[in-house]
């Protein structure tokens, strides 16, 4: 029987994909900190404006749930989930929209 590992991790080619969006955002000034979270159900990357506030976005894999709806997921600072599926570069493709001025 295979021991189970400790935490979920990002593997080497998700974190080039996340770190090619994370790159774009801040060369373009919207994005200037990240934090990283292996956690023993799912992999946390966390976005943030500044450092001090709540993260703005969130991209986690939870492998348990990838037979059922996908195991990434970009999630908004409320909670709501933007995008969730099997393919990491479609759901980051949620966060890589660019910004609207309302009025």
């Amino acid at each position: 029987m295979a021991a189970e590992p400790s935490a979920v991790t990002f593997d080497q080619g998700e974190l080039r994909l996340i770190f090619g969006l994370y790159g774009r955002k801040v060369a373009g000034g919207e994005w200037r900190d990240y934090a990283l979270d292996f956690l023993r159900d799912r992999a946390v990357f966390s976005i943030y404006r500044r450092s001090s506030e709540v993260p703005l976005y969130r991209v986690e894999k939870t492998p348990r749930l990838a037979r059922k709806q996908g195991q990434y997921a970009a999630i908004a600072a409320s909670g709501l989930i933007l995008k969730r599926g099997a393919d990491l570069a479609r759901v980051l493709a949620a966060l890589d929209r660019p910004l609207k001025i309302v009025r």
